[in-house]
């Protein structure tokens, strides 16, 4: 399975030039708990960090700052960590651990923002493939009783 199956296509996007405010808002309005910081370049968006709100509540409502002074691209994770559309969702996964982050980009061969990886994305793939599962494992009990009638 790679990643661009199990990915998230609605990303919500903002402009490194944003504010705190504004990100926070567009965070509560769908419901998500980050941002994609992109800068657009010939029609393409290119992700170049990543605001979440723990970053708000920890590195700025925390420590006092004055969030109208600083600007989504002052508050943003630099050190941005992306994946491949056709990368293997379970290497994605063991990058994820490795680096400690819960929501990775998808980009595709271009660089281009093509959705997002989250834990919650995981979880259900996950799930799903359990219900799967337990379904075979409980049709199998009732195929084998009906060849014996």
């Amino acid at each position: 399975m790679n990643v661009g199956e199990v990915c998230n296509r609605e990303v919500i996007i903002i402009d490194r030039e944003g504010s705190i405010r504004e990100a926070a808002g567009l965070m509560r309005k769908h419901h998500v708990g980050n941002v994609v910081v992109v800068e657009e370049k010939n029609g393409d968006r290119f992700p170049v960090g990543i605001l979440t709100d723990r970053d708000i509540v920890l590195e700025l409502i925390a420590l006092d700052v004055d969030i109208n002074a600083v600007t989504v691209g002052d508050a943003m994770s630099f050190e941005l960590i992306t994946a491949r559309e056709d990368d293997d969702v379970v290497e994605t996964i063991k990058r994820m651990r490795h680096k400690g982050v819960r929501r990775i980009p998808v980009v595709n061969d271009r660089g281009g923002l093509e959705g997002i990886l989250a834990v919650d994305d995981l979880v259900d793939y996950i799930s799903e493939q359990l219900t799967d599962l337990a379904r075979l494992v409980m049709e199998e009990p009732l195929r084998e009783s009906e060849k014996r009638l």
